[in-house]
Order: structure tokens, then sequence, then C-alpha cells
């Protein structure tokens, strides 16, 4: 009797674990349950501890609620110029309503995955090889734009995607490698000739400048020594002036009449004296009273200037 208790509270026991796995669920954190009563949906458990009616709900689906990575296997696309490349990518999505994602499609991971490569060669198929390199970011953003419009009806929203490698054939690695190759050769040649222009131009400006610089310093000279010539004349013109308004001024004083008939006549004999010496032929005067006329006609000439008393003829 004794046994068939025991054996009757460890049924119970048994039982009542069951029971409590049935009906105790804990939710993590970032994770969603989807409960089904009798087959229907009835309501979503998010983190926590929650008691499920007995044999009638149960957790029918499970989904993390964390952003997911899928990882997209690589596909041979074929450009708009029919090169084929080999592109491979990152998916990143998050399940925002887990009953969606439950009952809107069977397998929302594998079918954004689909979508994910045929959106893919679609977007490749639009754009030359050259341009691939180059709008990675624009054909990311074009599939992420047509996902999220295809995954929008699942429950989940498609955060991001990435092209990790664009592989195209080995010859048309070695072609564009050879292109970029002369690219750079003619870059190089183009800097070359450029550098000379600019050396050629910068030595003409120089030389210009040179000349430039060159005239005006002639041209400055010039007008320096003009400057110095004129005032030189200027100076020799006053003191000769200067000079022959002394001389009027001593010819008006006592004795001053004599100084002058006494200078004339020793200029006189010494021009005549110089006469004789440069040439063989000896020039004498027809009479001796030249000399005191040729005398009273410089003093007539002296005393007729401007300024001096008119000659008196003794």
């Amino acid at each position: 009797m004794e046994n068939t208790a025991f054996f009757v509270a460890i049924t119970v026991a048994v039982i009542v674990i069951i029971v409590l796995a049935k009906t105790a669920v804990i939710v993590p954190q970032q994770s969603a349950f989807v409960i089904e009563n009798l087959g229907k949906y009835s309501r979503t458990l998010r983190a926590g501890f929650h008691i499920l009616i007995p044999f009638i709900e149960r957790a029918a689906y499970r989904h993390s609620l964390k952003e997911l990575a899928i990882d997209i296997p690589e596909q041979v696309c074929i450009t708009k110029d029919n090169v084929q490349v080999g592109v491979d990518g990152v998916l990143y999505m998050q399940v925002l309503d887990p009953e969606r994602a439950s009952y809107g499609i069977t397998d929302y991971g594998f079918a954004i995955s689909q979508l994910a490569q045929t959106t893919l060669r679609s977007e490749i198929g639009k754009i030359d090889l050259d341009r691939t390199f180059e709008e990675r970011g624009a054909i990311n953003a074009n599939v992420v734009q047509e996902l999220d419009k295809a995954s929008d009806p699942w429950g989940v929203k498609v955060l991001r995607y990435e092209i990790k490698n664009i592989n195209p054939p080995r010859d048309v690695i070695t072609a564009m490698e050879k292109q970029m190759r002369a690219e750079r050769e003619k870059r190089a040649v183009v800097l070359t000739s450029e550098g000379e222009r600019d050396a050629n131009i910068n030595e003409a400006e120089g030389e210009k400048q040179r000349v430039i610089k060159q005239s005006e310093a002639a041209k400055q000279q010039q007008i320096n020594e003009a400057q110095g010539q004129a005032e030189a004349i200027l100076a020799v013109a006053t003191a000769t002036a200067e000079g022959l308004k002394r001389v009027a001024t001593a010819l008006t004083t006592d004795g001053g009449d004599a100084a002058m008939k006494l200078r004339i006549a020793e200029d006189y004999v010494k021009q005549f004296g110089k006469l004789a010496k440069e040439s063989n032929t000896l020039i004498v005067p027809a009479s001796l009273s030249d000399l005191s006329s040729m005398i009273a006609l410089a003093t007539t000439i002296v005393k007729d200037k401007p300024g001096n008393p008119p000659a008196t003829v003794g």
C-alpha cells in the first residue's frame, strides 16, 4: 500500500513538472515568442516570465529582435558592357513585427537573401564595369530600398547592404591594370609637360621683368644725365652772366676803361703771337695804327652793350 502511494506521488510530481514546463515560459531579453491558442494566433510575449494555459496555448514561434547579419553568397552578374563579375555581400536586417514575421512568409531570411541577389544583379546590369567600383554606395542604397519595400509585409526591416567583393575575370583585370598603367604614364607626361611649360613661362616672365628693369634703369640714367647736363649748362650760363655783369660793373668805375684797353691789347698780342707760331707765313699789319683802331673798336662794342654808359670819342 505504501509503495502504491509513493508511486502515485511520483506520478503526480512528474505531471506537475510537465504542466509547469508547458505553462511557464521565460522570454529572454531582445526576444519575442508568438503564442498560439489551439493553433490560432493569440498574442506575442516579450521579455520576462509568463504563464500559459496548459495543453491549449503554446509558443509556436521564437524570434530574436536583435539585428541580424546574413551573408549573401557570391553570384555572377553581367554589367552593362557585357562583362561577367562575381559579387558577394552582407545584409543587415531586424525583425520589427514578430506576428507578421511568423505568418507573413515561411522563411524570411531565405526570401530576403534571394531577393537581395536578384536586385543586385539588376543594379549591376545598369552600369559599366568601371563604374561598379565607384558606385558601390549607390548600388547598396538601391538594394536596401528595393528590399525594404518587399520585406515590409513580412515585419522585417532591411537596415543596410554592403558589397564585400567585386571579382572580374582574370583577363579583364589584366586589361584594367594596363589601362591604369597607361593612365598613370599619361598623367606623368602631362605633369612633366605642364612643369616644363610653367618653367618656360616663369623664365620668360623673369627675362621680361629683367628687360623692363634694365630699360627703366637706362631711362632713369638718361634722365639723370640730362638733368646733370642741364644743371651744368645753367650753372655755366649763370656764371658767365655773373662774370659779364661784374665786367660791366667794373667798366663804370674809375680806371675801368684803361684796364679794358690793356686787356684787349694783351689778348690781341697773344693771339697774333700764336698765329705766328702755328703758321710759316708771317702776317704783319699794314699799319701799326691798326692796333689802336682795333682797341678803340673793341672798347666801343663793349661800352655799347645794354647797361653800359655810351662811349665817348676822344
